[in-house]
Order: structure tokens, then C-alpha cells, then sequence
């Protein structure tokens, strides 16, 4: 089985799929994203707006043999760069009450370091050697 077939493009796939998920999640509810954006960044409402294109981008590199590994290092530094959006929105949700509950972000939390890793693996931007 090469490199291209089997699980690393099954995963690519549901990858893009997630990643295109989010980014018209970020274009849609910009609203709702804004208001878990971190106090520390600047002009919030852009910063959504660009994560979102950012993703849907990151989709397309994913696509491009040429782009691939390009787009699997830029959605893992992605993923990497929104955790501390992920953390307020835990902080938010749990600290008022009214929000998702703690399992949603638990396991939201620790399933970050997969995403990168997913990313990587994926797009073929590392290479785990038997």
C-alpha cells in the first residue's frame, strides 16, 4: 500500500471535511466566535473572519498534492494557535453555568494534540517509519 492510499487518505479526507466544517462555522457564526476570542486579541471579529478563510484555505492546500504538507503544517500551527480560544470558551461556559458542559470541553481540550498530529499525518507532513 503506498503512501497515498488506505488510512492516510481516508483520514485527509475527513480532515478537509472538518476543516471545511469549521471554516464555514467561523463565516457563519461569526457572532458566537467573537465572543470566545481570547481579551489578549486584537479586533476579534477579523481575527474569526480570517481563521475561517484560514480554514477553508487549509481545505484546498489539503486537496493540492503540490500544497499538501504546506496546508498539513499550516492547519497543525492552526489548531495550535486557537487553543486558547478553545480554553475561554471552557472558562466561559463553565464558570457561568449556561454553556456546553464540562465534558464537551474536556474532551475538546484533549483531543487538540490529535488534531495536530491528524494534520501532520494526513497531509503527509511527517511520516511515522515502521
Amino acid at each position: 500500500m503506498d503512501e497515498e492510499s488506505g488510512a492516510r487518505r481516508v483520514a485527509r479526507w475527513f480532515l478537509m471535511a472538518f476543516y471545511l466544517i469549521a471554516g464555514i462555522g467561523h463565516l457563519v457564526f461569526t457572532d458566537a466566535m467573537v465572543r470566545i476570542v481570547p481579551s489578549f486579541v486584537p479586533a476579534p471579529r477579523l481575527v474569526v473572519l480570517a481563521t475561517g478563510l484560514a480554514e477553508l484555505v487549509g481545505v484546498i492546500g489539503l486537496a493540492l498534492p503540490r500544497w499538501r504538507r504546506a496546508a498539513g503544517w499550516a492547519l497543525a500551527a492552526y489548531a495550535l494557535c486557537v487553543w486558547p480560544a478553545n480554553v475561554q470558551h471552557a472558562v466561559i461556559d463553565l464558570s457561568s453555568g449556561t454553556g456546553l458542559p464540562i465534558g464537551y470541553h474536556a474532551s475538546r481540550l484533549l483531543l487538540q494534540p490529535l488534531i495536530i498530529w491528524w494534520a501532520l499525518w494526513a497531509s503527509g507532513a511527517v511520516r511515522v517509519r515502521r
